[in-house]
């Protein structure tokens, strides 16, 4: 029995030195898979697990625009030499029903709008609703599925040196995939006398023309910012809007009031804890309006949003995607936390109900202080009676009635014009038109600039100071 013991201790003695010493060979058939196993786990970089983690939630624009001689017929009209240039951008998905969030330079004045997805996909795009002094717009498409989102970080805590990575469409290259460093924050800066931004990103990772509107990561695969610009001649000199100006934009943009007229009644303040990851973010009531559905359904100022509808709120723009396709009338259920100390959830939760209030019957008719503000008498007509003009458009106000010496009619409007959009708001309905004749920032709006369709030509030009 001692012989076989003998022979087996020299045998592990034997493997023992050869694992040491490197000599126990691995046959050829286990080779190739120990070392492919090491070689991905090597590979897979937190570069790598950004973009497949975010990579379905970016979109990429084309568009058409038309430029050219510009030749003034009358004050109120433009007539072009026109030429038909084609355009770039990067888009975030913001709403899985289809809102993307972009530069309002890469849509402006734009004829025609597609997406594309990196599953191949392509859809139509409109313009939903623009900011031109923050360089942010929202455009829509109608998804035949639930898109996926980012998860939304925040800029408050970037460190200079920090490594981010931008995924963009740059110069039509689609999901063109960059990697740098931040390189400094807060800066402002100007690129010509119209356009400058205040307290911006700047970073070394290549953004080039495409890039704009596109998203900047962190190494968690947060989205910090969105790519807005480049230095002209200058080499890894590229900005970002942060994040957490870009959510508070993106969330007036879409928001019930912004896009319908109608209100909620709350104010809602964003507030984010950065001492540990994942980042902690709440939503919180900074003011409710007196008699508006919010103070009808009991809620307070300081109350922490926890839910809305069917979402779980984090941010304002949480809230706001809560009432995305409500109109007056519908309710949205939301549940809040009172006396919470945010970090651990002590507080009382009450739930209630946000109803939109209804439009009061006692008020003007529409049509009437439309015709009041504007001398225009106008009504609904369907999107294919526009289309020939432009295929994305999705309806207008036929003009039945103009007022003699009105601010329409010192504009040139006749009857049978089709009114398609006031200053940056398509007007599908009479409800698009008041919102912006009663608008409390009409005064800087002056010009009030129209775009309308007489025939099959889209016109655009400026209507008199309102009365």
């Amino acid at each position: 029995m001692r012989a076989p013991l003998t022979r087996l201790f020299r045998l592990a003695t034997l493997l023992t030195l050869g694992l040491l010493f490197g000599v126990v060979s691995i046959t050829p058939a286990e080779e190739p898979r120990v070392k492919n196993i090491t070689s991905a786990m090597l590979r897979r970089t937190a570069a790598v697990e950004v973009v497949e983690k975010n990579k379905a939630a970016i979109v990429n624009i084309h568009s058409e625009r038309t430029v050219g001689k510009e030749m003034r017929e009358r004050r109120e009209e433009l007539m072009q030499t026109q030429q038909r240039v084609s355009g770039m951008g990067t888009g975030v998905i913001i709403d899985p029903r289809g809102y993307i969030l972009t530069n309002h330079h890469v849509i402006d004045d734009v004829q025609m709008l597609k997406v594309h997805f990196v599953d191949g996909t392509t859809l139509s795009a409109r313009v939903i609703a623009r900011e031109p002094s923050e360089d942010l717009a929202l455009i829509k498409v109608d998804p035949s599925k639930l898109l996926p989102l980012t998860t939304i970080g925040t800029a408050t805590d970037l460190m200079l040196g920090e490594s981010v990575i931008a995924i963009g469409n740059a110069f039509g290259y689609e999901h063109t995939v960059t990697a740098g460093v931040v390189s400094a924050l807060k800066r402002d800066v100007t690129l010509n006398r119209e356009v400058s931004y205040k307290s911006l990103i700047q970073t070394d990772a290549s953004i080039n023309p495409g890039n704009s509107g596109g998203p900047l990561f962190n190494i968690h695969g947060e989205l910090i910012g969105i790519n807005v610009a480049i230095r002209a001649g200058a080499q890894g000199i590229g900005f970002t809007i942060p994040v957490d100006n870009a959510i508070k934009v993106a969330a007036d943009l879409i928001s019930l009031k912004r896009r319908t007229g109608l209100a909620h009644g709350a104010t809602i303040r964003d507030l984010v804890d950065t001492t540990d990851h994942p980042i902690v973010r709440w939503a919180v009531i900074e003011k409710i309006d007196a008699n508006s559905p919010a103070d009808r359904a009991g809620f307070k100022p300081g109350d922490v949003i926890e839910r809305a509808g069917e979402l779980k709120v984090v941010c304002a723009l949480d809230f706001e995607r809560a009432f995305i396709e409500k109109g007056a009338g519908d309710k949205v259920s939301v549940l809040v936390r009172r006396g919470t100390n945010f970090k651990t959830e002590i507080g009382e939760e009450i739930r209630g109900e946000i109803v939109l209030k209804t439009v009061d019957r006692a008020a003007p008719a529409p049509n009437d202080l439309v015709w009041n503000k504007m001398g225009l008498k106008v009504q609904p007509v369907a999107a294919d009676q526009v289309s020939a003009a432009n295929p994305q458009l999705h309806g207008g106000l036929v003009v039945v009635d103009v007022r003699e010496t009105s601010p329409a009619s010192r504009a040139g409007f006749q009857r049978g014009d089709i009114l398609i959009g006031l200053h940056q708001w398509e007007t599908i309905n009479l409800d698009n038109v008041l919102f912006v004749i009663n608008h409390p920032d009409l005064a800087s709006f002056a010009p009030l600039r129209y775009f309308r369709i007489r025939g099959t030509a889209l016109q655009r030009g400026w209507l008199p100071n309102l009365e």
